[in-house]
């Protein structure tokens, strides 16, 4: 699974002129499910997600997570992260999950965030969203955990 954060001062996401989720400051994070991701991945890639330390401490460093600061999170679902675009000017979507498979994951990724962070708000699956942020920093960063597939 791939989550792509930006620290935030606000965001917000809109669907038919309607506002379906929006946070103050805390990060706005587009995920997205591969194929061959699981449950496995979806919980380990909001761990890492939740400790992750993107926000600055007394002495300006950044050394508090999401989880410290009781900030908002806001997540967006967002297939497009797994496009392969090393060739052509096209990008192909076969790394991604089948639309099926990639809302069962997003459900869980959500249900779990809500069960370990007070702030959570979310995009809609497989809307067409317009999504605003306001990136501090600008801070973003790109985290991703790769299923174990046997060989």
């Amino acid at each position: 699974m791939i989550a792509l954060l930006q620290r935030v001062l606000e965001a917000r996401v809109v669907v038919d002129a309607e506002v379906v989720g929006a946070i103050g400051a805390g990060l706005m994070v587009l995920v997205c499910a591969e194929r061959n991701d699981t449950a496995k991945e979806s919980e380990a890639l909001l761990a890492k997600l939740l400790a992750y330390r993107v926000f600055a401490d007394d002495a300006g460093k950044m050394n508090r997570s999401v989880a410290d600061t009781g900030g908002g999170l806001l997540l967006v679902p967002q297939f497009t992260l797994a496009a392969d675009t090393r060739s052509g000017t096209r990008p192909s979507f076969t790394p991604a999950a089948a639309p099926e498979d990639g809302r069962r994951l997003f459900d869980h990724f959500v249900e779990a965030a809500r069960a370990r962070h007070a702030a959570v708000e979310t995009g809609r699956f497989g809307a067409h969203m317009q999504v605003s942020l306001t990136n501090d920093g600008p801070v973003t960063f790109w985290l991703q955990v790769k299923p174990q597939i046997p060989t």
